[in-house]
């Protein structure tokens, strides 16, 4: 046979008994690291849009509860401003209460306006509002407003002036107060020799 003969092509004798001759053999194995380094590239891509979804899930979540809270709140403070114009009533009937004369003190209509005044605190209580407990307290810059300095242990409140209230664990109105000064209060027998 001729060597320069072409055979056609599935002959036997043309040496395509599938075996790959070594610069085939070259091509397919760079297709392969080609492949498989297409393969890691993707499944890189794939592990990073996984972390971003997973990052934006929880930054949602995150969202949401925040958002509840925050809905919470708001109903909770709505009235707020309500609350605190009706304090001013609560402090009017305490000094009416409080100024009430001997004479009077036993008679109905003074029992209702006691009544009254109960309901209305209690009506107050239900809705989150509680008086702070402030006489003998150490003073406290976001609990109380200091008035003034009197004789008294140091930085301890020594007099309410206007009482303080809560709404929900949040400061309504802060309590004005009268903060001792580290003096020692005069003692009655030093008050009577005095005069």
């Amino acid at each position: 046979m001729d060597d320069n003969r072409i055979m056609p092509e599935g002959d036997e004798e043309s040496g395509s008994s599938g075996i790959v001759s070594g610069d085939e053999k070259s091509v397919g194995s760079e297709d392969a690291v080609s492949l498989k380094k297409a393969l890691a590239e993707e499944g890189e891509k794939a592990a990073k849009y996984l972390s971003n979804w997973q990052r934006a899930q929880a930054d949602f979540i995150n969202y949401k509860r925040r958002t509840e809270q925050e809905r919470g709140d708001i109903v909770k403070l709505a009235n707020a401003g309500l609350i605190l114009n009706l304090l001013s009533v609560v402090d009017d009937m305490e000094r009416a209460l409080d100024h009430v004369s001997d004479k009077v003190a036993g008679s109905k209509w003074i029992d209702g306006i006691i009544l009254i005044y109960r309901k209305f605190m209690a009506i107050l209580e239900a809705n989150g509002v509680s008086e702070m407990k402030t006489l003998g307290e150490k003073f406290d810059p976001c609990l109380h407003e200091a008035v003034g300095h009197i004789e008294g242990n140091s930085d301890e409140v020594v007099a309410v002036v206007q009482k303080g209230y809560m709404l929900n664990d949040r400061v309504l109105r802060p309590a004005k107060v009268m903060v001792g000064d580290g003096r020692e209060p005069a003692k009655k027998s030093e008050v009577e020799e005095s005069e």
